[in-house]
């Protein structure tokens, strides 16, 4: 399905971007495995991978750093010849109040969320007009359609990521490039697994599905954007979050 696609995943050392990673590699992509923080959680999707048979390749780049992003994509193109497929997943949170949110709080996660999804798409989306060719996913969340509160940084990060999105599909389209956005809801990972229990039930009670989604699902939702068969959609948002914005 992805047989000779080299795929970059940022952010892929753990959770939504951990199960991209390793489903990509099931398809026959080669992952790039992008991280900034836990070089060895990266080399445990690594090896993971291998052993079911995948291939990979582990990069360190802080997504926020516009010159460091370059030399990333760079390396990559030098080295694999080609860029097939662009997930933008590397995200933080730093929630908050609003009335006191700090500058800083509000900076990193836009920085980290939204201006690193612009830096990967600025360079990578160049190799891919050359090729002709290329998909571009782009993480955004629930929240980025709904508000949320305590988390103003966050909603309005994932909120550019959609307007990102759209404005990229429309200028990459003629080249064959097909950009989309997928919507998260509650889905279960190390984000999620430190709410209370009741948050939890609160957060189950806005869900029609009745539950929290599994990273596996977000990453069966990204292999079809990146597929031939998600070829004729783009500047799409796919919402992933058992009905919570129906």
């Amino acid at each position: 399905m992805l047989e000779e696609k080299v795929a970059v995943v940022t952010g892929a050392s753990r959770g939504i971007g951990r199960a991209i990673a390793q489903k990509f590699a099931s398809l026959g992509a080669f992952v790039v495995i992008n991280y900034n923080g836990s070089k060895e959680r990266a080399e445990e999707v690594k090896r993971e991978i291998e052993a079911e048979g995948g291939k990979g390749a582990i990069y360190q780049c802080d997504v926020s750093d516009y010159g460091k992003c370059e030399t990333f994509i760079k390396d990559v193109v030098n080295e694999y010849g080609r860029i097939d497929i662009l997930v933008n997943n590397a995200g933080v949170t730093q929630d908050g109040l609003l009335m006191k949110m700090t500058e800083e709080a509000f900076d990193q996660v836009i920085a980290t969320n939204l201006k690193g999804a612009f830096n990967t798409v600025r360079f990578a989306s160049r190799q891919m007009v050359k090729q002709r060719s290329g998909r571009i996913i782009n993480m955004s969340s629930v929240v980025g359609v709904t508000g949320n509160a305590g988390q103003a940084n966050y909603a309005a990060s994932k909120a550019g990521i959609i307007g990102l999105t759209k404005a990229a599909a429309r200028e990459l389209a003629s080249r064959k490039v097909t950009v989309n956005a997928i919507a998260p809801g509650f889905i279960e990972t190390d984000m999620t697994s430190v709410l209370s229990e009741k948050v939890r039930e609160a957060s189950v009670a806005q869900i029609p599905l009745g539950s929290f989604g599994k990273p596996e699902q977000v990453a069966a939702a990204a292999a079809f954007l990146a597929s031939e068969d998600g070829g004729y959609i783009t500047g799409q948002v796919l919402h992933v979050d058992g009905g919570m914005v129906m």
